[in-house]
């Protein structure tokens, strides 16, 4: 049998997802950057090497090869999904291969959130998830969007008061963003 294509599959029927994100498109920023420098590279090497069939080819090939790795990493970021239940927390990722990581809420015992000068101009985070002496799973998500919004939901879920959190809908007043 298949693994199921999308994260919504491994939900259980008793819990209710709260957000449903991809890493922030930051996290490809490295790719980017050596896929240009590489293929910059390339085009340098063609313009001052002398003109044969050999060079042509393997230029051509090279950057080729250059390409399909960056396409590959894109649809593995576009398809990794980071998942939060009022249960758990969980990471899908993988094309043929996949993997998913998770970790009970019921384990988390702190939460640390921190934002570097770029993540604070672009918009994203790292979320360090701990437990009771033990390396789980998911101990550390980096480049989390919306970090702030995802830190204070999943802080509520964890340390709020069972089924009174705005995070499971039981409030009345709702969540007023500036």
């Amino acid at each position: 049998m298949l693994a199921p294509r999308e994260i919504d599959e491994y939900l259980l029927p008793t819990e209710r997802r709260v957000i449903r994100v991809r890493q922030h498109w930051a996290v490809m920023g490295k790719n980017i950057l050596q896929t240009l420098l590489f293929l910059l590279l390339m085009v340098v090497l063609q313009s001052n090497l002398p003109s044969s069939a050999i060079v042509d080819n393997l230029t051509f090939y090279l950057a080729l090869v250059a390409v399909i790795r960056f396409t590959i990493l894109t649809i593995l970021w576009w398809i990794e999904r980071i998942v939060i239940t009022d249960k758990r927390v969980m990471l899908a990722q993988g094309i043929i291969v996949h993997n998913v990581g998770m970790m009970p809420l019921g384990k988390v015992t702190d939460l640390t959130f921190q934002r570097t000068l770029g993540g604070r101009m672009l918009g994203y985070g790292t979320l360090v998830v701990e437990s009771a002496g033990q390396i789980q799973a998911l101990n550390r998500i980096d480049y989390m969007p919306r970090p702030e919004e995802i830190y204070e939901a999943l802080s509520e879920l964890v340390f709020g008061e069972k089924g009174k959190t705005r995070a499971t809908g039981q409030l009345a007043r709702p969540r007023w963003r500036r």
